[in-house]
């Protein structure tokens, strides 16, 4: 579905990312996690078109892309929901979700645009309840309920996912988790970056660990999930840095639970 092959990319002539190579499959959840400033945003701003590469491939079903300019590697089914929920703050609910199917409306059609906003109001009833609201009175947790829902409005092939969690608290986290596990069980291809391994891991079916710019390991997630010196070696997350086993097991118990009710 979605597949780099050593991708070099950055700014100036500083590399930042350096002969990056993974594979979304179709109907499957890729976690790219690693540390803040890793690459992970980097490799967003690649995929959507805002940075050219230097060296590699992109492909997505099996075409070329990265030629492509960002609205028309959104019109091929590619959408990004970025870090930082960037909706806009003045707009009002509807609003920024009619705009996510802008550059795809006249492929899509009215009729369709008009049933996706629908789709969307019946997957957050939360937005169907603030839809005439600005977005910038939302809270974090709608406000990102509202960029996912903007970036669906595209009716992507494969959606990626630019730190999610970021900002959010633990149990909001662990319903955007739940919502990315719903999505995919519906067969949309995801791309998650984040720096929440454990639940990352918990939900994908491949993984990536990227360090400095490089894929330093991958594989199943389970595996990954499963490896103790990954959090150690490749999160920073080790000695009085290790997060409380406690909370992160009740937080994955809550999302089994909400995924498999």
């Amino acid at each position: 579905m979605l597949e780099l092959d050593e991708v070099t990319a950055g700014y100036g002539a500083t590399p930042v990312l350096r002969e990056i190579s993974l594979r979304v499959d179709s109907g499957e959840i890729a976690a790219l996690i690693g540390a803040n400033g890793a690459g992970k945003t980097t490799l967003a701003r690649v995929l959507t078109g805002l940075l050219p590469l230097r060296a590699g491939t992109i492909r997505l079903d099996g075409a070329r892309i990265e030629h492509l300019a960002p609205d028309a590697r959104l019109s091929r089914g590619l959408a990004l929901v970025p870090e930082g929920r960037q909706v806009f703050a003045t707009l009002s609910v509807a609003e920024n979700l009619r705009l996510g199917a802008q550059a795809v409306r006249r492929r899509l059609g009215a009729a369709r645009v008009a049933a996706l906003e629908a789709e969307m109001f019946a997957l957050f009833p939360m937005l169907a309840e603030r839809r005439a609201s600005p977005a910038g009175a939302l809270s974090g947790g709608q406000q990102q309920m509202l960029a996912i829902g903007r970036a669906l409005m595209s009716a992507p092939a494969v959606l990626m996912l630019d730190e999610p969690s970021l900002g959010l608290a633990p149990l909001l986290v662990a319903d955007v988790f739940a919502l990315i596990g719903r999505l995919r069980e519906g067969g949309l291809s995801i791309l998650l970056s984040e720096q929440n391994a454990r639940q990352s891991l918990a939900i994908a079916d491949r993984g990536y660990v990227l360090e400095r710019g490089v894929v330093a390991l991958s594989g199943p997630a389970r595996a990954l999930a499963d490896d103790p010196g990954v959090a150690a070696r490749y999160l920073g997350l080790g000695g009085t840095a290790r997060a409380d086993p406690a909370r992160e097991a009740a937080l994955t118990e809550r999302l089994r639970c909400v995924l498999h009710p």
